[in-house]
């Protein structure tokens, strides 16, 4: 099953299925950026049948060689995924996965951490909750598309104090005292009003597709589309749930692809996309498809 939405100068396809089967019908580096928060092992077994940590690896693989087939190489795949603490202990397979991945041809170029930041409370006899996730970064070249001044932040009250009375170290580039190689000056911070953020992103849990069990906030695909895409550059979303990575795709006008193996949550997804789009400013608008077919005489 598919659904195509199309305005202005992006579209976006969501296909219902198996994301192995359909992205095999994709042509090769085609895409500028994968975000996507697949099944945690052991979780959603009521929607996705659950796959075992021990097994995880072996289960991703597979769509992984695929993903970096239709990457672009100038292309950035984000992967939102955490451990599951099995018989008292973290298991490893998200770390064995990054190792698999690397054996497979990916570059695991950055790691960025989603601080839930309005996440309640737990303890457990031994640990208490977990408040952040991972997001790895994987690419398959090391110069990839990236535009860092699209995520810039206000300098904050950081800027107030710490810039007001500059010492004659702040004046220079200081280096590392410990032979690290790096060094800062922080006098070329004077007068500025943005900052570039940190690796560690401050972000609510909540989201309006309360139906679906995993859900991201909009904010977080928002936040990775900016940072790494262009106007009209194309996002992919194997795992899509109810289509938050594609409804901000489309928020942001760039075309996107989403894949859902459930059909319920597939079908949300259409609904929230198809809102997106009615919303979008160039919403009936024709798309650049329908005015080259109307001019050769054809028809979509």
């Amino acid at each position: 099953m598919m659904m195509d939405f199309t305005t202005g100068s992006f579209s976006s396809t969501l296909y219902q299925g198996d994301c192995f089967d359909v992205l095999r019908t994709l042509p090769d580096n085609s895409v500028d950026l994968i975000v996507t928060s697949p099944p945690y092992a052991d979780q959603r077994k009521s929607t996705y049948g659950g796959i075992h940590p021990d097994h995880y690896v072996e289960w991703f693989t597979p769509t992984a060689v695929e993903l970096l087939r239709v990457l672009k190489p100038t292309g950035t795949f984000i992967l939102n995924i955490k451990e599951k603490v099995v018989n008292g202990e973290r298991h490893t397979y998200v770390l064995q996965l990054i190792l698999r991945m690397r054996e497979v041809g990916w570059l695991w170029t950055e790691e960025f951490m989603w601080h839930k930041k309005n996440s309640h409370p737990g303890k457990w006899p031994n640990r208490f909750r977990d408040n952040w996730e991972r997001l790895l970064q994987f690419n398959k070249e090391k110069q990839f598309a990236m535009y860092q001044d699209a995520v810039m932040v206000p300098m904050g009250k950081w800027a107030e104090s710490r810039l007001r009375n500059l010492s004659e170290t702040d004046k220079r580039r200081d280096n590392s005292r410990v032979g690290s190689g790096f060094g800062k000056n922080v006098s070329k911070w004077v007068g500025r009003d943005m900052a570039y953020p940190s690796n560690v992103l401050h972000m609510a849990t909540e989201t309006s597709n309360k139906n679906h069990s995993a859900a991201f906030p909009l904010e977080l695909p928002s936040w990775f589309i900016k940072l790494f895409t262009g106007a009209g550059d194309l996002v992919l979303d194997p795992f899509m749930g109810q289509g938050t990575s594609c409804v901000a795709a489309t928020q942001l006008q760039r075309s996107s692809i989403g894949i859902e193996l459930n059909e319920e949550y597939y079908g949300l997804a259409c609904a929230n996309v198809d809102n997106a789009f009615k919303q979008s400013p160039t919403y009936g608008q024709p798309s650049l498809f329908s005015v080259l077919n109307e001019s050769q005489g054809l028809t979509e």
